[in-house]
């Protein structure tokens, strides 16, 4: 384990006297005295820039957070942002948290049902939105208060109106470092995305992080690609940088590479964050565009999937710069990291060593601890592990927890350098650029549709996107299998899920592997599309 400076941590999370504290505080407030100091840099669609002080965000989030209280939102409440990458997200995420209240985030490129049930679970009291989301609210089966940019329906509040309307500026509310400031929802296999709590505390690892594995540093020009509407951009490209002083991007849209080329020239971009199919993508650009960032990047940071040892080979050639690999979850935050800003081994193929504040083992079924070149389970040393935040899902139960470990349930190899490889996934969730999807989510969504009767589906291989989601469907008896209705089926799921969960690929089949007790066997359709992809003798 890397030398862990309690001290260093504690004061991250500006405990008063009374050792209470309030993420805004730690995120917002504290480096509001400087005025100049820019907490957000925004980029629209069109290109133009506007940048928000760590002050005006201070004033526009205590502003709407007095108008949420007066609609009765208070502390332990929560309140769900349905928005893009916009200033108004932002300033709601920080409103939430100067109440004391939850915030919960809704990812724009899900449908209604996938709202639907995350709104049910957490008894969400509130949703901010905009005009573009605003009608997957009209779909879901909810009923709750709704405050929407630009509002153009008399049902709901309207956003700036709140603010401006409120002269009365709410100072942030007394918690516990064990109070949750955030519910997040996790992907799983065998039922529907199970939700968690997010303690105050846990700010303090997340901003750990940024100093330790990402490097940021007071002179850097950080992004992070990722969405807030997942875990690794609300964890990493708000809350930590935000922690610690330092500039966020909102770069609002859609990605492409020539913006995101652009965004690192006119920003400046030094330090950089993202996924392995964001980097794929930017390498499949020409030479020209590869040359205007060669040299601009000091340290490039990559999470959400195995990073390919091809992708380091291009940035170190293409524009001399290092980029590392880092894992974590949703329940833990990352991790396991080849760190940007510590000295250890750093292994071609590896995930790195364990981050100040965890130990991280590899375990056999039975629970012992291996040595190097023996595959087991990625798991924590809770007890030894002093930044370890995650408390169980809620309402349901896990056996994630056991003799004083968490197991990840990921299938890894210690190495003789004290490293850690990935062998594989020991569960069915499914890794398809960057994002994590529960199967059975999919097969839900597909059960719906008037054709289908029962379905299975599985991560297939995928040379850019890590896997792809496939879908084994049997069809209803007066229905034919021919591509307009695979078809059909495709845009069924996208619409019901979201623009990453659909099933690219479709096959139908008279029949699934099944267990003697009716439960479909996934690793048999996997192991199927394995064989058919193998090179022939």
């Amino acid at each position: 384990m890397i030398e862990f400076d309690p001290v260093a941590t504690l004061q991250i999370l500006a405990m008063d006297a009374a050792g209470h504290a309030n993420a805004a505080e730690i995120c917002c407030d504290r480096h509001a005295g400087q005025y100049d100091k820019v907490g957000l840099r925004h980029r629209s669609p069109a290109g133009e820039t506007r940048d928000w002080t760590f002050a005006e965000l201070k004033q526009r989030s205590a502003q709407l957070a007095g108008a949420l209280a007066h609609l009765g939102v208070g502390k332990g409440d929560c309140i769900a942002g349905l928005l893009p990458r916009t200033p108004e997200l932002l300033i709601t995420i920080l409103a939430t948290w100067r109440l004391g209240a939850v915030y919960q985030p809704l990812f724009t490129a899900f449908g209604p049902k996938a709202i639907e049930h995350r709104i049910l679970a957490a008894s969400t009291r509130l949703i901010v939105t905009d005009m573009t989301n605003r009608p997957k609210l009209s779909e879901a089966a909810v009923d709750v208060a709704i405050v929407t940019v630009a509002s153009a329906s008399p049902d709901d509040h309207d956003f700036w109106s709140l603010v401006e309307a409120q002269d009365d500026c709410l100072e942030p509310v007394a918690c516990t470092l064990d109070d949750p400031f955030l519910i997040m929802f996790t992907s799983g296999t065998t039922g529907l995305p199970k939700s968690l709590f997010v303690p105050i505390k846990a700010i303090a690892a997340f901003a750990n992080y940024m100093r330790d594995a990402v490097d940021l540093r007071p002179d850097d020009r950080f992004w992070n690609l990722a969405d807030p509407g997942w875990a690794y951009g609300l964890y990493y490209a708000v809350t930590g940088p935000l922690a610690i002083g330092a500039t966020t991007i909102f770069h609002e849209g859609a990605f492409s590479v020539d913006s995101a080329y652009d965004t690192i020239v006119e920003y400046g971009i030094t330090n950089l964050a993202g996924s392995p199919t964001a980097y794929r993508l930017l390498m499949g650009e020409g030479t020209e565009q590869v040359a205007r960032i060669r040299d601009r990047l000091r340290v490039v940071s990559s999470a959400g999937e195995p990073l390919n040892p091809e992708i380091i080979r291009w940035f170190e050639r293409h524009l001399n710069a290092p980029i590392y690999d880092h894992y974590g979850q949703t329940e833990l935050g990352m991790v396991l990291c080849n760190h940007h800003a510590l000295k250890h081994p750093v292994r071609i193929g590896s995930a790195g060593v364990a981050s100040p504040g965890h130990r991280v083992v590899v375990l056999s079924p039975e629970g012992e601890e291996l040595g190097a070149g023996q595959p087991g389970i990625l798991a924590l040393d809770i007890a030894r592990s002093p930044l370890f935040w995650f408390g169980g899902y809620r309402e349901a139960k896990t056996a994630a927890f056991q003799g004083g470990y968490y197991l990840s349930g990921d299938t890894v190899e210690l190495n003789d350098d004290a490293s850690i490889s990935f062998v594989g996934r020991a569960d069915d969730v499914i890794t398809t650029s960057g994002y994590r999807v529960g199967p059975f989510d999919v097969e839900s969504a597909l059960i719906e549709h008037e054709a289908v009767f029962e379905s299975a589906v599985i991560g297939k291989p995928d040379p850019e996107r890590t896997e792809i989601i496939k879908a084994f469907v049997v069809l209803k008896p007066a229905y034919q299998p021919d591509e307009a209705l695979a078809e059909a089926l495709r845009l069924h799921v996208k619409a019901k899920l979201s623009a990453h969960a659909y099933p690219r690929e479709i096959e139908f089949v008279d029949s699934l592997p099944k267990t003697p007790s009716g439960k479909v066997q996934r690793f048999v359709l996997r192991a199927q599309e394995v064989a058919n992809a193998a090179p022939a003798d």
